[in-house]
């Protein structure tokens, strides 16, 4: 059903009768229009996803991803975490984790009503990311008050995030730089940076070889799917110079080619 026969129909319908690209939600079978992201909401969310997306205990996140968890709702968090989907067609259940960044034009309303009908469908976590006044995440989890973490604490997901998440890394990309780049180290098998440096003096290359961080730089490329030219890794390896090292791990964790790293 298309967007034109949602709006003339008179309803109810079901999550079924709606195909992917409408923006709609459904609740109790009502359709609930989804406008655009602006700017800041559709950069923030990128920059959450990024951080949640790359926990070491994450198997599939998903942005504006359909969850279905009973014929008449169909519900698509901001960013989601769940179990990896199998087949086509909206996400039975509900996600683990929902993120919802609530910005400019919010229906406060349907922003609660979906919060209830995410937590009694299953969901464990949601966090709603203030994006207007003071910057804040509120945490909803069923059974439990709502609670407010600001700027200076940690968000934490058990059972669904292996790591913390600072609260800033869902606003600012430089905080969700680090942590990214913590939890795909952790996928290639280091604890953190110091541990990549760590490794290399173990192995005597404190003198500026740089072997260790040519070595993460290549793992954590091909934990994300990228591998890199023999020629690519042949230069990588080659270099002497730490702090181009250094500038290369950072780069790695957001290129989308190999060869955008020497840009």
């Amino acid at each position: 059903m298309g967007e034109s026969a949602i709006r003339s129909a008179p309803g109810p319908f079901q999550a079924n009768q709606l195909k992917d690209g409408d923006r709609y939600e459904l609740s109790g079978g009502h359709p609930i229009y989804c406008a655009p992201a602006g700017p800041e909401h559709a950069g923030r969310s990128l920059t959450g996803a990024a951080v949640i997306a790359s926990d070491p205990d994450v198997e599939w996140a998903g942005v504006d991803a359909g969850f279905a968890p009973e014929p008449g709702t169909l519900r698509a968090p901001d960013v989601a975490v769940a179990a990896p989907p199998g087949g086509r067609g909206w996400i039975p259940g509900v996600p683990l984790l929902a993120v919802e960044y609530a910005g400019v034009g919010q229906d406060e309303a349907d922003l609660q009503t979906k919060i209830v009908e995410l937590l009694q469908g299953g969901s464990r976590y949601i966090w709603v990311v203030r994006l207007l006044g003071p910057r804040r995440v509120e945490v909803y989890r069923t059974g439990e008050p709502m609670r407010v973490a600001t700027i200076g604490e940690s968000l934490t997901a058990p059972g669904v995030l292996r790591n913390p998440i600072p609260v800033e890394a869902l606003f600012e990309r430089a905080a969700a730089d680090r942590a990214a780049l913590r939890n795909l180290l952790q996928r290639a098998g280091y604890a953190d940076l110091d541990a990549v440096r760590e490794e290399g003096r173990e192995e005597g290359r404190e003198e500026g070889r740089g072997e260790g961080i040519a070595d993460a730089i290549l793992t954590l490329l091909a934990e994300r799917g990228l591998t890199a030219a023999p020629d690519l890794a042949a230069r990588i390896r080659a270099c002497r110079d730490r702090d181009q090292l250094k500038t290369w791990l950072l780069a790695a964790m957001r290129v989308t080619d190999p060869a955008a790293l020497f840009d």
